[in-house]
């Protein structure tokens, strides 16, 4: 099966080895992906909703660049340093997969996951983002 390959363009990708997004057809997997600015900064730290969102954010530009969007979007998982931030990660998450016209007739929200874990690669971050989409 053909792949298509997009990169952020960050340090990341060639030392881990990874893409930030592959298309085998009809299916888009996004790598786990951070609150992070163009020139890799963290966006947001301290604040667990203004990361979600920024995150998802990165995870639609990857998207755009495989010719889809959120509304494709039928899995995701989100990873969290602290799991008390529920709430605002979760608010996030469902201002961007809102119930539009658009997501209701592409299958509506997005199966997903919110799992804790003891740390991410940068201390200032609080939450990563995957997503499997399908087109």
């Amino acid at each position: 099966m053909e792949r298509e390959r997009v990169s952020s363009g960050t340090e990341w990708e060639s030392a881990v080895g990874y893409s930030r997004a592959v298309r085998a057809g009809d299916e888009i997997h996004v790598s786990g992906t951070t609150a992070t600015d163009d020139d890799g900064a963290v966006v947001g730290p301290g604040d667990p909703y203004a990361q979600t969102r920024r995150a998802i954010e990165n995870v639609d530009t990857a998207l755009a660049a495989l010719d889809a969007s959120l509304s494709d979007v039928v899995r995701t998982r989100l990873f969290v340093t602290d799991i008390d931030d529920w709430e605002a990660i979760g608010r996030a998450h469902a201002e961007a997969f809102d119930e539009s016209e658009e997501r209701r007739s592409s299958g509506g929200r997005p199966a997903t996951t919110m799992v804790q874990v003891e740390r991410l690669i940068d201390p200032e971050m609080l939450i990563e983002v995957e997503a499997t989409a399908r087109v």
